[in-house]
């Protein structure tokens, strides 16, 4: 892996999970990893209840934009987490896949996207400590 990792979060529509993902580990490797985000069909928008859910937790994603996955975001990612996008994510060999079973918030309620939440930020906590042990 290079000197700083480069971890890509792709979903469907780019507007929840892979959003929220992306915002903590953003926010969490204080910048000492490379995040991206993409979508196999991307919306418009961000969903507007995973932006109240992640600005509860002081994570401001509001100003992010859905972004269709590309070939060359997956070959510049060490690390890419998928999260619902079934084939549409092309593999290359070497590089880490994962993919995370997380519930879609999407045209869910503040109380049903809150676990999802926080269920992607425990995940991203582990993910943190396999990219970046401690250092001494």
């Amino acid at each position: 892996m290079t000197a700083k990792p480069t971890v890509l979060f792709v979903c469907v529509h780019n507007a929840g999970r892979s959003q929220m993902a992306a915002g903590y580990l953003s926010a969490l490797s204080e910048g000492r990893i490379e995040v991206l985000s993409a979508g196999s069909e991307p919306k418009d928008q961000i969903n507007p209840v995973a932006i109240a859910a992640m600005a509860e937790d002081g994570i401001d994603i509001a100003n992010n934009v859905p972004k269709i996955l590309t070939t060359e975001a997956v070959k510049d990612s060490d690390v890419v987490i998928t999260m619902g996008c079934g084939d549409a994510c092309p593999i290359f060999p070497g590089k880490r896949y994962e993919d995370w079973t997380l519930d879609d918030p999407a045209g869910q309620g503040i109380e049903s996207v809150r676990p999802i939440r926080d269920d992607i930020k425990a995940r991203i906590q582990v993910l943190l400590s396999e990219l970046l042990p401690a250092q001494v």
